[in-house]
């Protein structure tokens, strides 16, 4: 008799904080034999900061390091090669620990469905092994809850944007939406901030950086020198109908 496969769960962790996880993610993360996550080589990962003291004794742990992460162009046919033969290998990894029976717990950032690294496990063990998704608290809804503000009212209409887009795209963009989020800022801000300054919305637009995380900070746009490269979201709030 065959033995039942195991089932990857891409479990969001939310913005940051163990509070804030679902409590189908709590309970599965606590409950895993084998814990997977993302990192860049030579760090402990943010995935795994966030469940730190959750893990079993037992736990063993799969960490999935980035052969690359800004050495290398987004242009460069080289960024996609190296990423898709990673993607391939942690594939490998993981559904062959799923196809001798384990479960396996892979934490992702945020929701797994959003901008996640997750997204490109999950196409390609799609059809090979059962696999299961939590959503989680997104980034960007732990950004502006930080901002203190509603991020749209009435009929306003959200737009959430790449900072690594093009400078005439990201004003373009900008320029016509009621609210914004604008994620994957690092190197690009000086970029963000002329094409912001171009839109004629920089008064309006406020940086997050570490929503729900202890070092939480919100600034004007205007009076940010820097912003760190990760966790950092722009965010210009609707002005829309309300009673």
């Amino acid at each position: 008799m065959s033995k039942m496969p195991g089932t990857i769960h891409g479990v969001g962790l939310g913005p940051g904080a163990q509070d804030l996880m679902s409590v189908r993610t709590d309970r599965l993360v606590r409950g895993a034999r084998h814990i997977a996550y993302f990192r860049k080589a030579g760090r402990p990962g943010q995935a795994r900061r966030i469940v730190e003291g959750m893990l079993r004794p037992d736990a063993v742990e799969i960490a999935m390091e980035y052969p690359v992460t800004t050495e290398i162009p987004l242009s460069d046919p080289r960024y996609k090669q190296c990423l898709s033969a990673f993607y391939a290998e942690c594939t490998d990894r993981l559904s062959a620990l799923a196809q001798a029976g384990d479960d396996v717990v892979v934490l992702c950032e945020g929701d797994p469905f959003f901008y996640g690294s997750f997204m490109h496990l999950h196409s390609r063990l799609k059809g090979m092994v059962p696999v299961r998704i939590v959503p989680g608290i997104s980034g960007m809804a732990g950004a502006w809850t930080a901002s203190g503000a509603p991020i749209t009212w009435g009929d306003d209409v959200l737009t959430v944007l790449m900072a690594t887009l093009p400078e005439a795209d990201l004003a373009r963009r900008i320029a016509d939406t009621d609210a914004l989020v604008v994620m994957k800022i690092g190197r690009n801000l000086p970029k963000l901030r002329r094409a912001v300054a171009a839109a004629g919305r920089e008064a309006e637009a406020w940086l997050v950086e570490h929503a729900a995380m202890p070092e939480q900070k919100v600034t004007p746009l205007a009076q940010a020198d820097n912003v760190t490269p990760y966790f950092s979201i722009l965010l210009i709030h609707g002005q829309g109908r309300r009673p």
